[in-house]
């Protein structure tokens, strides 16, 4: 099947099969790949120019990997027989940075919010440095601790609330799979997914449902919900937006 698929789709498939592949065997030798290149919000201080681009290829687990995946090879190397590899690459990756850059719309507002609440109590230089130094998530507690052993510090749910949005990266290829989800949705409305293999439901309904699910999730503060809603909104947008373009000058449409 990877030998009929066409050039970008099978490389980038590739990609990020290897990249998590290595991510596990990186993370039984205690070394966080995914929260090294994985996207922190611009303003915190595990930030590094490269995750933009690297947050990507990696992936949380083996399902976040897979479901990616399989959308990504059914729908994309759809896309790419028809605008050819030099687009179809343009457009994943402008998909891609369209949810980086809506994730971070909020997120950086959020932490700056926080390091102006927390300034005036905890020396944030401190904190910024034990981040930048952590291992992994299993440290946050320690760090936790630390801080609240001093007794001036009063606001301890902004300060884990500021740990969280400082060492949670966003990760995955989910962000451009929401824009060829749009893309196709818009070039192809009519055709028809098998929703649990029995229910037939045309692609212009099920990406639009999605779409506002999505759009609602990202402004709900779900208790242990880690996905980042935002960036499927930013990425089906910026889809939506280059394929809207691109037929009105091709002047083609697909039924």
């Amino acid at each position: 099947m990877i030998n009929n698929l066409p050039q970008v789709t099978k490389n980038i498939l590739i990609l990020n099969i290897v990249m998590f592949v290595v991510t596990l065997i990186l993370e039984n030798q205690g070394i966080d790949l995914g929260g090294q290149l994985g996207a922190h919000y611009i303003n915190s201080a595990l930030f590094q120019p490269y995750q933009i681009i690297t947050h990507f290829f990696m992936h949380a687990d083996f399902f976040h990997i897979l479901f990616n995946m399989y959308a990504f090879i059914i729908l994309g190397a759809h896309l790419e027989r028809i605008w050819g590899p030099q687009r179809f690459f343009i457009f994943y990756v402008a998909c891609a940075l369209g949810a980086f850059g809506l994730y971070n719309i909020i997120g950086v507002y959020q932490l700056a919010e926080l390091k102006s609440q927390l300034s005036q109590e905890i020396p944030l230089s401190r904190l910024d440095i034990m981040l930048q130094n952590m291992s992994g998530r299993d440290q946050l507690l320690d760090i936790y601790n630390s801080f609240l052993s001093d007794n001036s510090i009063n606001s301890s749910t902004s300060l884990i609330e500021y740990v969280n949005l400082t060492t949670t990266p966003m990760v995955g290829a989910s962000g451009a799979i929401f824009g060829i989800m749009a893309a196709f949705a818009i070039l192809f409305p009519n055709t028809e997914f098998l929703i649990y293999f029995t229910i037939p439901v045309k692609a212009k309904y099920l990406v639009a449902a999605y779409f506002a699910y999505e759009l609602y999730a990202s402004f709900q503060n779900s208790a242990g919900d880690n996905v980042a809603h935002l960036a499927h909104v930013g990425g089906a947008i910026v889809g939506a937006v280059l394929v809207l373009i691109w037929r009105k000058k091709d002047r083609t449409n697909f039924w």
